[in-house]
């Protein structure tokens, strides 16, 4: 079975954590002592029903606030499908916990309460899941129960959903009404709107095709380690040298050409050994080791490509950052540690282009710097080259994270939009 990452987002108490607990209470994917823990904690705080969201909230200042923090991720499964949700916050000054839940992410669930209509929230994350390069969205009207389950209400916050997502970079758009509180249709089709033509939730997310978001066309390896079992006492492990990473786009086989990249030099694939033994190809996101047929020099934050598909060599590159620290402010002249792929090299900021108003989509020019949580463009030079493709290719390539020098905390995520030349 393959697996889908997906993310819930939206506004503050859009129903986000509820939505999640009754996903995994409706497929049985809790086990007991978790339900008798969530049915105590509901008695013991006066409500009336068993709170399904506690069981993503799991921090005590969640819990107390009625509110989501960090990201939580939880596991379950279907027989179609496996699943990795990030539960992600809806508060403005937790943006960067969405960021990182999306960063990874085949889809993105946002959440509108059918009462409330389209937020600010709801519209800041919808544009983050699009800037991220999330490739499916799903829009679930929530809290359906309390409209009276009114198509009227539901049709005109779709309507006012798609005037918005035709400014954004939307690949694949789904509308569906739903009440989490009372499992309408989560994962079974709800009789109390009989209006809605569409498939629950969960057939949603078992079904929506995900296999071609993937990069297979263009071959992107980051060595990150260099296997060479010296101390075997197996005389065919001798000779061993592979060069373990994850696969960031492309299909490898034994046999196929490459090129090493900074070197240049090329070669062939001999073998590919997977956790559980030798494969027959190799595509993303796997973690295997690569054997070649010729010895080159190559170690931890190189770059194995073919030969006529290479990633661009840069050193000056054009990106999207979200800031991600209150400690200190983005500008200028800042210079950090820049970790991409298997690859870290110390930077500085040229310039500061704009300031992105993700509410309005403004650009501000004559921003000076970024502080938590905002958004905007830079110019940045690295000390040695960085072996990149744009973001909107390849989210594995064309990512990077900023690190503080001093600190060792990160306090950026960047999105590679082009590299100067």
């Amino acid at each position: 079975m393959d697996i889908l990452r997906f993310a819930t987002a939206g506004s503050v108490d859009d129903g986000k954590s509820t939505l999640i607990g009754r996903l995994l209470f409706d497929s049985k994917s809790i086990f007991e002592d978790q339900l008798e823990s969530v049915e105590k904690t509901s008695a013991d705080r006066g409500e009336e029903y068993t709170n399904l969201a506690l069981l993503t909230d799991g921090l005590r200042a969640e819990r107390e606030q009625g509110i989501t923090i960090d990201v939580a991720y939880r596991y379950f499964a279907t027989p179609r499908r496996k699943f990795i949700i990030a539960d992600t916050p809806g508060h403005i000054q937790y943006t960067r916990n969405m960021v990182t839940g999306a960063s990874t992410s085949d889809l993105a669930i946002i959440l509108v309460d059918a009462r409330k209509g389209i937020l600010e929230q709801s519209r800041r994350h919808a544009f983050l899941a699009t800037l991220l390069q999330v490739p499916h969205l799903v829009v679930a009207v929530n809290k359906m129960d309390l409209v009276d389950y009114d198509q009227a209400t539901y049709q005109r916050i779709v309507d006012e959903f798609t005037a918005f997502a035709s400014k954004l970079d939307v690949t694949d758009l789904t509308f569906v009404p739903i009440s989490a509180l009372h499992g309408d249709n989560v994962v079974e089709r709800s009789v109390n709107m009989p209006w809605y033509e569409g498939s629950s939730l969960l057939h949603t997310l078992e079904h929506v095709h995900i296999a071609s978001d993937r990069n297979l066309i263009d071959v992107r390896f980051p060595v990150q380690y260099v296997i060479r079992p010296h101390a075997s006492t197996d005389p065919e492990l001798h000779d061993y040298r592979g060069y373990a990473g994850q696969v960031a786009g492309g299909v490898l086989k034994p046999g196929d050409e490459v090129v090493h990249l900074p070197s240049g030099l090329t070669t062939t694939i001999t073998h590919i050994d997977g956790p559980r033994g030798p494969v027959e190809e190799a595509y993303a996101p796997m973690s295997v080791t690569l054997r070649l047929a010729d010895d080159i020099d190559i170690s931890r934050g190189d770059m194995i490509a073919r030969p006529n598909n290479r990633p661009e060599v840069a050193q000056d590159i054009e990106a999207m950052v979200c800031w991600m620290t209150p400690d200190r402010t983005l500008t200028p002249r800042s210079r950090l540690v820049v970790k991409h792929t298997t690859r870290t090299a110390k930077a500085m900021v040229k310039e500061l282009h704009y300031r992105l108003d993700v509410n309005t989509l403004h650009r501000d020019d004559r921003a000076d710097g970024l502080a938590l949580n905002e958004i905007g463009r830079i110019s940045m030079r690295v000390t040695q080259p960085l072996f990149v493709d744009d973001y909107a290719r390849n989210r594995l390539t064309g990512g990077f994270i900023l690190v503080d020098e001093a600190t060792n905390n990160t306090v950026g995520a960047g999105m590679i939009i082009g590299t100067g030349r």
